[in-house]
């Protein structure tokens, strides 16, 4: 693989291209093997490489090393775990460009996005540095004299994380970051569409360790591999706290068995997303929201815009406007400059979404877009982004379809909208465009939107890092990034302290027996 550093992209394929990056970014040879689970690129449908998947008992191994490392690492001062993170982020600066690259190659984004979600890696990077110096308890008010009630907070053990391969890398790092300055080690499970992406990951992490010395053998490790490599680190007891990144599907499965160990979930599951547009919203604003929110990662983002309720009243004034953007958006390779919507990452997703394009014509929706798109040179599985005007929420508008297809529906009253929109079984992103305030107070307050995000004249995005990322009902409930996510990391431990030489009981019990 060393020998392709030297490969310029303009004139390499995406599989010289790949492996240049893996080469420059210091992964090793021993990852690959000619038998090994062949990694593909949706842009052109090629092999990159063959990736050594890790066995049953190298899994097992690598969460025992974790375990000793978590012991030796939760001894580290906080604000010192911080500084290795410090560190992380300086690397992740430092190989951007690369890793941006190959989120790229691998997963099909745009070049952007793939540069903003290894900006996104940096930015928690950021966040945890200082969180690492605000590990804060409570000194709490106790009714008995001569004592302090207080909490205190300590690391977990093993965060186990899962991810999806449209976040093929920031999942993992909102994961991460938090949890190694709060004291956990962390042991990863990346998608297997996107096992080239967490090796280089992986490599960023060992040049960081490097830097800083000291860090324990298996603080950081990965497993390469299917669902059963999967089913390993979700039964071990050994992982009190477990991020799972995927559809609510995924997620029925893997609650109930971190529940029967009495493990921690944090579940980032499915989302059913949807958006209202009000009468007096600034159209021009909606539109623009609107066509990223639905179109951006060819409609492979868990907030993805799927469901959207224009009012009556602006109506024919922006869904015309909707179509026209549809039928003009540059579809392609995501490599080339102007391109916004590139492939699907598979077979079956385009066989998905045609397959929910074929159920709302049943049911009387009129399909605008939609369809193999052709017109490029890549051999991938490109699509054109559907807006599907629907008579009413039913069929396949009740489930998120992971592809670009926008529901589009009429509205008249603003309780029963709420009502619709808050009738599927997902509550992770939502958003209204309004200049209302009593509308846009009503849609964030407790009888509004029932989703973990809800925006105001934005799209229906959870992107920056600063604020708690998840979503209610069969998202699963879990948060992660910003905010007091940190707390589900560690374990809180109320602590009472008697400094006199009596012994009062609290609530005025009395056992006195004589001494």
């Amino acid at each position: 693989m060393s020998a392709l550093q030297s490969v310029s992209p303009s004139s390499a394929s995406v599989a010289e291209e790949a492996r240049a990056i893996l080469a420059r970014l210091g992964v090793p040879d021993s990852a690959f093997a000619p038998t090994g689970r062949p990694a593909l690129s949706p842009i052109t449908g090629e092999v990159i490489a063959h990736v050594r998947e890790t066995t049953p008992e190298e899994a097992k191994a690598a969460i025992g090393r974790a375990d000793a490392a978590f012991k030796a690492w939760r001894t580290i001062p906080a604000p010192k775990r911080g500084e290795f993170i410090r560190l992380l982020g300086e690397e992740l600066r430092a190989a951007k460009d690369d890793l941006g690259r190959l989120v790229t190659l691998e997963a099909g984004k745009i070049v952007s996005e793939g540069l903003g979600e290894v900006q996104e890696m940096i930015d928690i990077c950021d966040f945890a540095v200082g969180l690492s110096r605000q590990l804060y308890g409570l000194t709490i008010a106790t009714e008995r004299a001569d004592h302090r009630m207080m909490e205190t907070w300590h690391p977990l053990g093993v965060c186990g994380v899962i991810s999806a391969f449209n976040f093929p890398v920031a999942v993992w790092s909102w994961n991460a970051a938090l949890a190694l300055v709060c004291g956990d080690s962390v042991v990863w499970k990346p998608s297997e569409k996107t096992l080239l992406t967490a090796l280089a990951t992986q490599a960023i992490v060992e040049r960081a360790a490097k830097r800083y010395g000291g860090v324990p053998e298996g603080l950081c490790e990965v497993l390469l591999g299917g669902r059963e490599i999967g089913e390993i680190l979700v039964d071990d007891h050994r992982v009190p706290v477990l991020s799972a990144t995927g559809s609510t599907a995924m997620g029925r499965q893997v609650g109930p068995k971190l529940a029967q160990r009495f493990a921690r979930a944090i579940l980032e599951l499915g989302g059913n997303n949807a958006a209202i547009v009000a009468p007096s919203a600034d159209l021009d604003l909606a539109l623009r929201g609107i066509a990223f929110a639905a179109m951006g990662t060819a409609g492979q983002r868990c907030t993805t815009l799927r469901r959207l309720f224009v009012h009556d009243s602006v109506y024919d004034q922006l869904v015309p406007r909707l179509v026209k953007v549809y039928g003009s958006v540059k579809i392609g390779d995501p490599r080339e400059q102007g391109t916004l919507v590139g492939p699907l990452i598979d077979k079956a997703a385009f066989e998905g979404m045609e397959r929910a394009l074929d159920e709302a014509r049943t049911a009387g929706g009129k399909v605008h877009g939609g369809g193999r798109y052709t017109d490029v040179a890549a051999d991938g599985l490109y699509v054109r982004p559907a807006l599907v005007e629907m008579p009413k929420q039913t069929g396949p508008v009740l489930r998120e379809t992971f592809a670009p297809i926008l529901y589009v529906m009429r509205y008249t009253d603003f309780d029963e909208v709420i009502e619709q929109h808050n009738a599927v079984g997902a509550g992770l992103s939502s958003s209204i465009f309004t200049l209302n305030m009593r509308e846009a107070e009503a849609f964030i307050s407790v009888t509004g939107s029932d989703c973990g995000i809800a925006n105001v004249n934005i799209g229906p995005s959870g992107a920056e890092i600063g604020g708690a990322f998840g979503g209610e009902k069969e998202t699963g409930g879990g948060r992660e990034s910003g905010s007091d996510s940190w707390k589900a990391y560690m374990r809180r431990a109320t602590n009472t302290i008697n400094y006199g030489n009596t012994l009062p009981l609290a609530q005025g019990v009395k056992f006195d027996v004589g001494a």
